[in-house]
């Protein structure tokens, strides 16, 4: 167990000069050793024990981060007991908590900071997978599309999005089951029936790995940016800034094959989110352009799972002798309208590090959502003709459903700062909606008119909310799932591989 530093605050330079002591080729491997060892899928985050706290993949990512930066090999060897030194200084590292003189700001700062730093963990593995294949590739478009057309995967990737994920899923397995270690010269003879090597070691090699030189180009480009965009660093924020092994989670030069110091960060790069990115450095914004409509499409299809609700998509009107649109989805149930409004958006560099720009740059991602909805459900009210469709004898909430999770959205801490509005409304992330539709021991819309009526719950988010209802599964993620080469190599590896991503 690390020592406990708690007794005092501990400065990012202090922090990053004890990580200096060890040699990396030393130190990462007991990282990788340790991220494996309480993130497996016999102990899923294994971290949540108290008597482990301190061996969060967040803190090992950056002592990893800050070894393969700032480390040489002209220091100690490295032991375990070092490692539970320096996860320890992570732990007691200084925060910019209770400085600015708006003790409001502060809080919603550092709520801002701990949540993205952490809560992105305890999303489900295999739900973020599967939800990679359902948007992508299984959610018809409403418009012709630029970019993401018959093809665009082997433009991108240089392979199929299922061989692709494929590479992830088998980078991860091994990852956790041989200390964060992926050799594929010594896969065995079964297991290799199942893949095509020269294919899994040219999209690692394409997407996932980098060796130290490359790590710290990464890091050093990363920082010029911010430079040349007049960003002040704040050593005490350095933590939260966005960490190389996001985007290349492998090493390489650390011995045979790869080292993946945090192997959960392998999803990180085959989810939504990480093929996003690279697609966007592929085809620059009309990739974003694409992503939209295909969200958007993708929320009505998790939509259309609830039981006894109708939907109905986007309502073009006329007012004041101009065409508009309407918000995204109508769903009505016998006793709510629910109006649902789509954001293919997610918390930017502001918002994770909790800054002094973090309001204003909410505002500008969730402002008009949130006005839409206001807008929409004013022209129900006053009877639009072009709404005849949609009842007005009963209670309407507003939705906004985003592509990545707003932490802390609903609390009034933040909601404070962002436009008051007439329509009571939620902000949900995607994971949480496609829990929500697959509820089956209460209406969808009795939950909801239950979290709104309480007066606490109505500032939680719905994943607050979710926790003691059961749910069945959800088809639209089960078919994105089997879409990928482990889903169906053979059917006991296939029910090995889901229940072991399940537990992740």
């Amino acid at each position: 167990m690390p020592p406990n530093l708690s007794d005092r605050m501990i400065s990012d330079h202090e922090y990053r000069q004890r990580i200096r002591r060890y040699r990396p080729s030393s130190l990462l491997p007991l990282i990788a050793a340790a991220a494996a060892a309480y993130g497996s899928p016999e102990r899923p985050r294994a971290w949540l024990d108290p008597r482990l706290n301190a061996y969060t993949p967040w803190a090992l990512a950056d002592v990893a981060r800050v070894s393969l930066v700032s480390g040489n090999e002209y220091r100690a060897e490295a032991t375990t007991d070092d490692l539970a030194v320096l996860l320890a200084h992570y732990a007691a590292l200084d925060d910019p908590f209770g400085t600015s003189g708006d003790p409001a700001h502060d809080v919603l700062g550092f709520l801002l900071r701990t949540s993205g730093e952490q809560l992105t963990w305890q999303e489900s593995d295999k739900a973020t997978l599967a939800r990679t294949a359902a948007l992508f590739s299984q959610t018809p478009p409403t418009r012709p599309l630029k970019c993401i057309t018959a093809g665009w995967d082997q433009d991108v990737l240089g392979c199929s999005l299922s061989d692709y994920v494929g590479t992830a899923q088998t980078l991860w397995g091994a990852a956790v089951s041989n200390a964060g270690r992926f050799d594929p010269a010594q896969i065995d003879a079964e297991l290799a029936a199942h893949l095509d090597i020269p294919t899994v070691t040219s999209i690692l090699d394409t997407h996932f790995a980098t060796d130290t030189d490359g790590f710290r180009a990464e890091e050093l480009g990363q920082a010029e940016q911010r430079r040349q965009a007049g960003i002040r660093e704040d050593p005490q924020l350095r933590r939260f800034e966005y960490n190389p092994l996001r985007g290349r989670p492998a090493l390489t030069g650390f011995g045979p094959g790869y080292l993946c110091p945090v192997p959960g960060l392998v999803w990180a790069k085959a989810s939504p989110t990480g093929v996003y990115f690279t697609g966007f450095n592929h085809f620059g914004s009309d990739f974003t352009n694409d992503l939209g409509d295909l969200f958007e499409q993708y929320v009505g299809r998790q939509l259309r799972l609830i039981s006894g609700a109708t939907v109905i998509p986007e309502i073009t009107y006329k007012q004041d002798g101009n065409t508009k649109r309407s918000i995204d989805w109508f769903i009505v149930f016998d006793k709510l309208v629910l109006l649902v409004e789509v954001k293919s958006t997610m918390p930017n560099r502001p918002v994770r590090l909790g800054s002094a720009d973090a309001i204003p740059e909410l505002a500008k991602k969730l402002e008009k959502a949130y006005s839409q909805i206001d807008n929409t459900a004013a022209l129900i009210a006053n009877q639009h003709p072009d709404f005849a469709a949609i009842p007005t004898d009963r209670p309407v909430l507003g939705m906004i459903v985003t592509l990545e999770p707003f932490h802390f959205a609903n609390s009034t801490i933040q909601r404070q700062h962002l436009t008051a509005t007439t329509t009571r409304t939620v902000l949900a992330g995607i994971s949480e909606l496609e829990h929500l539709v697959c509820v089956d021991d209460i209406g969808v819309a009795d939950l909801l008119l239950a979290r709104d009526a309480d007066q606490e719950q109505s500032t939680w988010s719905l994943h607050g909310v979710l926790q003691g209802h059961s749910a069945g599964p959800n088809p639209v993620l089960d078919a994105g799932w089997d879409t990928y080469p482990w889903a169906s190599a053979n059917r006991g590896r296939r029910t090995t591989a889901a229940n072991n991503t399940e537990q992740a």
